[in-house]
């Protein structure tokens, strides 16, 4: 029986971290979802206040369906926000729905890492769903050129959540400036903003992290085969 040691130190604890980023921004989103907006802004009004704030007047806010399902579309100029962020009216709504504008900032301003993001979206999309299943297919194969493809093809993805890192704390930053600038919120709530964001930043570094630690292990499994 085959045992991938390279899975279990390398991608385990990635998982775990994860699972852990997962719960707490689920944890913290709740706690701070309890405690109302001193102005009473629900997320929409929030949005609509920044976008005023950075003189960005085309981009259209609309609700959508599920839970931490927020958005901002680039293609339509479109801020999505979650039930409990769109009509709710509280320091965890606002801290989200100004993290989603702080997107919206960044395509207005040409922000290089966001257009660099967008366009990977194709190729990593593609990476990530196929590319570790044919670098598998050549080990099991004994196909070296097969499964250098799959590799590079991951790599696409791993590079796409890299990039992924600066642009979501760079709408976190703008968030927390124009929050503070435009006085939507005060210090005190500026602090559970800051919480939020930083739960959900922590998802995204483990994403990263786990699609890092998926590529080497497949590299050190393609270095292993070449010397079997």
């Amino acid at each position: 029986m085959y045992f991938d040691y390279y899975y279990l130190v390398l991608v385990v604890p990635a998982l775990l971290l994860s699972l852990f980023a997962q719960i707490l921004v689920k944890s913290t989103f709740a706690k701070y979802s309890r405690i109302p907006s001193g102005r009473g802004l629900s997320g929409r009004d929030a949005a609509v206040l920044l976008m005023r704030a950075a003189g960005i007047p085309d981009v259209s806010i609309q609700p959508v369906s599920g839970a931490l399902t927020d958005h901002y579309d680039p293609g339509s100029k479109a801020l999505r926000l979650s039930q409990p962020v769109y009509g709710q009216k509280s320091i965890a709504a606002v801290g989200v729905a100004a993290h989603e504008m702080g997107h919206a900032i960044q395509h207005a301003r040409s922000y290089g890492p966001l257009a660099l993001r967008s366009a990977l979206v194709p190729i990593a999309n593609i990476g990530s769903s196929i590319g570790p299943w044919i670098a598998v297919a050549g080990f099991l194969f004994a196909v070296p050129i097969l499964a250098n493809i799959g590799i590079v093809l991951f790599g696409a993805a791993v590079l796409f959540y890299v990039v992924t890192l600066p642009v979501e704390f760079n709408a976190s930053s703008r968030a927390i400036a124009i929050l503070r600038d435009s006085g939507a919120l005060r210090e005190d709530e500026l602090r559970g903003v800051r919480k939020v964001l930083t739960a959900a930043a922590l998802t995204y570094v483990a994403s990263a992290l786990t699609a890092l630690m998926s590529f080497l292990r497949l590299i050190l499994l393609s270095r292993n085969r070449r010397r079997g």
